[in-house]
């Protein structure tokens, strides 16, 4: 069974900085994407930034594009999502989704790590 962890969540001043994790465990994920997704308060979860495991192929929402950056490591099994100049719609709850790189959608997700930006 896939499992998917996420830390690194916290409070942090506008302009600030915050590393997510997420420790993938259950299976190899070479055919595997990971994504991170967020959810405020009265708002629908909204796509954040995904990568695939095995190439590194990288999209992001136009909203955190040059601010935010996701990558992986391989021998860790574990996702990052390093958030840069942080602002307060930022935050929100985060959370990391993983699935084949075929499915429509992902499969797996976290419980995911509260992210809040103060002004």
């Amino acid at each position: 069974q896939v499992q998917l962890v996420e830390s690194g969540g916290g409070l942090v001043p506008a302009g600030g900085s915050l590393r997510l994790s997420c420790a993938a465990s259950g299976r190899t994920f070479s055919s595997y994407k990971m994504g991170w997704f967020r959810q405020a308060p009265g708002k629908e979860r909204e796509f954040v930034a995904t990568i695939t495991w095995s190439f590194g192929t990288t999209w992001y929402a136009d909203s955190v594009k040059g601010r935010f950056t996701i990558s992986r490591d391989n021998a860790e099994n574990t996702v990052y999502l390093q958030m840069n100049s942080l602002k307060p719609e930022d935050t929100a709850v985060y959370y990391c989704a993983a699935s084949r790189v075929v499915d429509p959608g992902y499969r797996y997700w976290g419980q995911g790590t509260q992210v809040t930006v103060s002004s």
